[in-house]
């Protein structure tokens, strides 16, 4: 898959919080950038509730584990903010597809009966 991200961030300062909606393919290199918008939404208003909505993004599992414990601590990696500032957000996780179910032959109508 070579989709490339696109990012929309949505601020409502009176509410002091700011969503940012991810779609495409997130990846263990392109979600360095996906911290930088992070970062600059949250530089708006120190301390903003930031939403991290992954829902209509197809995101790599190493990716979204890197995501998860950047929440976890409440912090985005060293390299993307030295200061180590305190982030408060959550994320939306993507959804999972269901798997395909196999297609059973049909039972003949004797057999149903039975």
């Amino acid at each position: 898959m070579n989709e490339k991200l696109r990012v929309l961030v949505s601020v409502d300062l009176d509410g002091a919080k700011a969503q940012v909606k991810t779609q495409g393919h997130v990846t263990i290199q392109s979600i360095q950038g996906l911290y930088d918008v992070m970062k600059r939404a949250d530089s708006l208003v120190p301390g903003l509730a930031l939403e991290l909505d992954m829902t209509l993004a197809d995101v790599e599992p190493q990716a979204m584990e890197e995501l998860r414990g950047c929440a976890r601590t409440r912090h985005l990696p060293v390299q993307v903010d030295p200061l180590q500032r305190d982030y408060r957000f959550s994320i939306l996780a993507p959804k999972v597809a269901a798997p395909k179910l196999a297609v059973l032959p049909a039972v003949p109508a004797e057999l149903a009966a039975a």
